[in-house]
């Protein structure tokens, strides 16, 4: 049928969707490049599979390209491919109507095709949608397209102000070119007739698309001798030939995470990460993980063998780029993994996303979710599997990061619970699991032990483990700020109930009820002369060579936890603390003598005071008044030594 020239309207539904994209979808102008070459290489991806049963289509050749022609005098860029091509009828029906490229019914032929013994192609849908976004950049685009194994070609043009023209054309070979007319550039914005500009796009957006990306680039060669060496002029520089054009493959077309494992060499993967990452450290280890089924995606994931100086900054980006069908959408995708696996690094390519998903929709999008489950659930059972070493090394680096999870992730928790290391009163310094301290357990043990602090000699060394060491009860030692937060969220493992070793009685050895009584008007005393610095004085179940230590009751917060809370700014309200005191001590006998003698004697102030500073220094505490601290320190070595 022959066609003349024709000027249509685009139905509504375009001119709204132009609107859109242009105004607010792409705020990265870029972007439209990736978009044609996307175009491009599902054009060539169907020309390949329907020349599967009718090879005649590739009669001018089965060297596929997309080729890429920047021209700064006419300021026009053009896009070629030599796929499949369209009919007049095929470009108003794919540009002139949104999402209908008749992939739905490609997709059908796809599935009758099973039974033929032909391969499925690579498909990225909805041709036409991120076509429009090209008019961001362009006043005017062309398209001159002709279909594989047909004579005639067809022109379409437009200005994107609500119409367009179509109408018959020629074209020397198949496939399609987009001819973008483009805007000025203003100050500042990118010029995409550069040469750098173009090999910058098409190497963030597109690097793997399984096609080459060309564009010709001018080069200077030097001349050589016969032994290939370089001909000096007179003044000793390489004589240089005349300027040559040379097409030139932009893309690296590595997708190597669409690959099966057995086909990637380590080398491979360590180059692939190192592109990825631009991290020159070698990662501690890779999953490369194909899945089929319901929800279908490949992953290649990375975790570095260190942890980033910025692990722990709010600005921090995720690691983990997502594609679809090759074709970069967006890198920091934090729907794809939670905080607290920030530091996995790689790509996930989900074929059945819409390439033009935004941010937005990816939080409300039941494919997103479904394969952000699956990959923390994949990544955590690796983690589980890890030898032993690696996994030391592993939690060295992010152990303090995966332990976030225990807080955030309640449908893992029991997972990470496992995977959770900490350090302890007998493992000499050793990383152990919840599972390894329970078998560990004494007969007589009925709950979990730990204390929290800054630093591992503080803790180790702390009062309040004197009884619990007694006992040959081992304790958890933890010293990250996120361990606090590990408690709330995890009140038993294994049925075992945590305790603090700071909090509370601990209710392993009876009180003397007669010797608590004697010293229960003592102890009235103390309080009244340290109002403003303890709720309560009372004999202590954690001490058993030092005369004193601070506690809290069991659901106060901890020393450490206000320690965190007020270095970060917070106003935390004035809280008081428990004075313990150990009524086996000599000192507390003593004190308890000059007491009976004289209940208003003026050394029981200093005595009191002194008790609650030897308290806070036990626990790496600050002292209010260390030269009244020093003072009494310095009396008592004096009457000592006589």
């Amino acid at each position: 049928m022959e066609h003349k020239k024709e000027t249509h309207q685009f139905k509504t539904e375009v001119k709204q969707f132009m609107h859109l994209i242009i105004n607010s979808l792409y705020s990265n102008k870029e972007i439209f490049l990736r978009e044609l070459i996307s175009n491009a290489s599902d054009a060539i991806d169907r020309l390949s599979f329907k020349a599967q049963t009718d090879a005649k289509l590739l009669e001018e050749g089965a060297e596929f390209k997309i080729k890429i022609t920047p021209d700064k005098t006419a300021k026009t860029l053009t896009l070629s491919d030599n796929g499949i091509g369209m009919t007049h009828d095929e470009v108003v029906e794919n540009i002139g109507t949104i999402a209908k490229s008749g992939t739905a019914a490609f997709m059908q032929a796809m599935e009758k095709s099973k039974n033929q013994n032909t391969l499925a192609p690579e498909l990225i849908g909805q041709f036409g949608v991120g076509f429009y976004s090209a008019f961001i950049v362009a006043d005017k685009i062309t398209i001159i397209t002709r279909p594989a194994g047909e004579a005639t070609a067809t022109k379409w043009e437009s200005t994107g102000d609500g119409e367009y023209t179509i109408e018959p054309a020629e074209k020397a070979s198949r496939g399609t070119d987009i001819i973008l007319t483009l805007k000025p550039v203003e100050k500042d914005e990118q010029d995409f007739t550069e040469e750098w500009t173009l090999r910058h796009v098409v190497k963030k957006h597109s690097d793997f698309v399984n096609y080459p990306v060309v564009m010709d680039v001018e080069q200077i060669d030097t001349e050589t001798d016969e032994n290939g060496k370089p001909i000096l002029d007179k003044d000793g520089k390489p004589i240089k030939k005349a300027p040559v054009i040379r097409e030139e493959t932009l893309n690296s077309m590595k997708a190597i995470w669409a690959k099966d494992k057995k086909d990637v060499t380590e080398e491979e993967y360590k180059d692939f990460y190192s592109h990825i990452s631009h991290d020159w450290n070698p990662p501690l280890t890779q999953f490369h993980w194909k899945l089929e089924g319901v929800t279908e995606y490949n992953a290649l994931l990375y975790i570095p063998s260190q942890a980033p100086f910025d692990l722990f900054m709010p600005e921090r980006k995720h690691g983990v780029q997502l594609y679809c069908r090759r074709v970069f959408i967006m890198d920091d995708c934090k729907e794809l993994m939670p905080a607290y696996l920030r530091f996995i690094k790689g790509v996930v390519d989900a074929p059945d996303l819409n390439l033009n998903i935004s941010r937005e929709i990816l939080q409300q999008d039941a494919l997103v979710r479904n394969i952000h489950k699956n990959l923390v659930k994949k990544i955590l059972d690796a983690l589980e599997h890890l030898p032993l070493e690696d996994y030391e090394k592993f939690y060295n680096e992010f152990g303090a990061v995966l332990k976030e999870g225990l807080h955030s992730d309640w449908a893992n928790r029991d997972k990470l619970a496992k995977l959770a290391r900490f350090k302890t009163t007998t493992s000499e310094g050793k990383w152990t699991s919840l599972q390894d301290y329970v078998t560990r357990m004494k007969p007589d043990q009925n709950e979990i032990y730990y204390m929290t602090g800054d630093s591992l000699n503080a803790i180790i060394n702390s009062p309040h483990l004197e009884t619990l060491k007694e006992k040959d009860y081992e304790v958890l030692l933890m010293t990250d700020p996120v361990d606090e937060f590990v408690i709330q969220a995890l009140p038993e493992f294994e049925k075992k109930k945590f305790k603090s070793a700071e909090k509370g009685d601990l209710d392993i050895d009876k009180v003397d009820e007669t010797k608590k009584a004697a010293y229960s008007s003592l102890f009235e005393k103390i309080k009244s002369l340290l109002e403003d610095q303890v709720k309560e004085v009372k004999p202590s179940s954690h001490l058993r060579d030092s005369v004193s230590c601070l506690s809290g009751d069991t659901y106060d917060v901890s020393a450490y936890m206000e320690k965190l809370l007020k270095a970060s700014g917070q106003s935390m309200p004035e809280s008081k603390r428990i004075l313990e005191l150990n009524i086996t001590h000599p000192v507390m006998e003593k004190i308890q003598s000059i007491f009976e003698k004289n209940q208003d004697d003026a050394a029981l102030k200093d005595y009191s005071l002194l008790l609650y500073d030897l308290a806070l220094v036990g626990e790496g505490g600050k002292i209010e008044n260390p030269a009244r601290f020093s003072r009494l320190i310095g009396e008592l070595m004096a009457k000592a030594m006589g």
